[in-house]
């Protein structure tokens, strides 16, 4: 049975009015030094945007949440980011900024497989 390690994850959250602080969470980013891993899972449920977030763009906020994933993978297709260490890439990812989609604070844990504990939170916290 292989060694459980500790692993960072932040929550996605698509915040289309930062000042009202309301959210719904679309994505799970996870990083695991140790097991060399850095994943994202992302989902737009676009009719619960929509409903609770009226105008907002799901065509573009899809685009963005596309990015992530992608940005984790690195390789040419992911730009400079892309080429920088994972954990550089998991740091600027979680990074707080002023857009629409707001990474929570990073949380710890323990995992003994950093992919199948990114599909268990993704279940939990988005689906």
């Amino acid at each position: 049975m292989p060694a459980r390690t500790t692993y960072e994850y932040a929550v996605i959250r698509l915040m289309p009015r930062i000042e009202r602080g309301e959210y719904i969470n679309v994505g799970v980013i996870l990083y695991c030094r140790a097991q060399q891993f850095l994943g994202a899972r992302t989902r737009l449920d676009g009719a619960r945007a929509r409903a609770l977030f009226g105008g907002v763009d799901v065509a573009e906020v899809e685009e963005q949440l596309q990015r992530i994933p992608q940005l984790c993978r690195g390789g040419d297709d992911a730009g400079a980011l892309g080429q920088e260490p994972l954990n550089e890439r998991f740091r600027w990812l979680t990074s707080p900024r002023s857009t629409i989609l707001q990474p929570s604070p990073v949380h710890i844990g323990l995992s003994d497989d950093a992919a199948a504990t990114l599909d268990r939170l993704f279940a939990i916290l988005v689906e």
